[in-house]
């Protein structure tokens, strides 16, 4: 059956219920749920892990007897399991819902059609694919934690217009900070921090800028915004903002010879501490699926990246904000470890004596054109003397991550 205007507008509000969650699911996924009778909404909810409820029991409760008849928009498939709740799918069995609509099918292995088959099998007209990309895309990072136990990783990065990350540390003021973009970009770097669970980086960044890589959106959050740093040795300074700041956020990821007293002086401080496997040289160039990197220090053992987003994985961490340096974007580049990419032009050219992007052939021009569903925005502030500036925004897909071994069971199989 083709989808009316109706249903449309319905869905949209669905999906904006669930927009409206955004920091306080986690790690659920953002879903939002409309009961309708024809345009007449009786009910809506959004889901908010605190609360226990999923969206469809909320418009549910607020419905009461109306429900009976209704159509039920949901942004992603009712679940046909019991977790922390029952069922959502028995659920609206049971209010009596004459129709489901589904935005997108859920990608858990435990639900992945079945929800939408129990309803279908109980004489209830279920439907699904109704702006789907609009909501797949609300719940990527669910996606590919429930995929592969992994969290997505987005790498951003402020560059120059020549794609270079900062001038050399001697080129900088001292004690001063450097910013290549204006405020408005610097804000939306904030909300994407804010739609993040983690803020990885490494240890040099930490050295070289003393950065607290912490949520300044000033958005509500269900839990504090872990950050990350990968630190072989421990090298991180008891003296760093990250250190001074850190409360129970803060965790270093380090090597089996990273020295015990160092490792015992950060936990002292509150800094949790985790030694994960070393990479050897041979092993990451076989896990690479890029270009080799000829740089000396590429043939010492490094942290295994993917060991460390695999035990973020089993953190309930859904999705990581990648902000590093040369070295770090290099890693996760080489290893095919990057879902998204977030990159911010400024209007200043920096020169090829300043710290690059990356350092082997992963260049920020040459990323932008493997990117998929690419989206282009401008953000203006003003500069020194009241002039104005654009800082251009460029951001897009690597991997999609429904597309990890999401099979759907038949109608038949519930």
């Amino acid at each position: 059956m083709p989808f009316t205007a109706t249903d449309t507008a319905h869905m949209q509000r669905a999906l904006e219920l669930a927009k409206g969650t955004l920091g306080l699911t986690s790690p659920n996924p953002q879903v939002g749920c409309v009961l309708a009778h024809g345009n007449v909404i009786v009910g809506e909810g959004a889901h908010r892990y605190d609360l226990r409820d999923h969206a469809e029991v909320v418009a549910l409760k607020q419905a009461g007897e109306q429900a009976r008849g209704a159509t039920a928009y949901v942004t992603l498939e009712p679940c046909s399991h019991f977790g922390r709740t029952g069922p959502c799918a028995n659920a609206l069995i049971d209010a009596g819902v004459a129709r489901v609509i589904a935005a997108t099918l859920d990608p858990n292995p435990l639900v992945a059609g079945q929800g939408m088959a129990r309803i279908a099998n109980a004489g209830i007209l279920a439907e699904d694919g109704l702006l789907q990309a609009e909501a797949r895309a609300m719940n990527d990072a669910y996606a590919r934690h429930i995929l592969t136990g992994m969290p997505l990783v987005t790498l951003k990065s402020a560059l120059s217009v020549d794609g270079r990350l900062a001038p050399l540390p001697v080129q900088c003021a001292a004690n001063a900070p450097f910013w290549l973009t204006g405020t408005a970009a610097r804000e939306e770097v904030h909300r994407f921090r804010h739609s993040s669970d983690a803020i990885l980086t490494g240890v040099g960044t930490v050295l070289a800028d003393d950065p607290i890589l912490s949520d300044r959106s000033n958005l509500p959050r269900r839990r504090r915004l872990l950050r990350v740093v990968l630190d072989s040795q421990c090298r991180t300074p008891l003296s760093s903002r990250l250190v001074e700041s850190a409360i129970d956020d803060l965790l270093i990821i380090c090597a089996p010879t990273a020295p015990f007293d160092r490792q015992r002086a950060l936990r002292a401080r509150g800094v949790r501490v985790e030694s994960l496997p070393l990479l050897m040289p041979e092993e990451r160039a076989s896990s690479n699926t890029h270009a080799a990197d000829s740089r000396p220090e590429a043939h010492r053992p490094e942290l295994d990246l993917r060991a460390v987003l695999k035990r973020l994985g089993e953190m309930d961490i859904l999705s990581v904000l990648l902000e590093a340096g040369p070295g770090l974007n290099s890693s996760f580049l080489n290893a095919g470890l990057v879902d998204k990419v977030v990159l911010f032009f400024a209007e200043v050219e920096l020169g090829a004596a300043s710290i690059p992007f990356a350092n082997d052939a992963n260049n920020p021009f040459a990323l932008i054109e493997r990117l998929q569903n690419i989206d282009r925005s401008d953000f203006v502030h003003e500069t020194t003397g009241g002039a104005r500036g654009v800082d251009a925004c460029v951001r897009g897909t690597l991997h999609d991550p429904w597309a990890e071994n999401f099979v759907l069971t038949p109608l038949s199989a519930a």
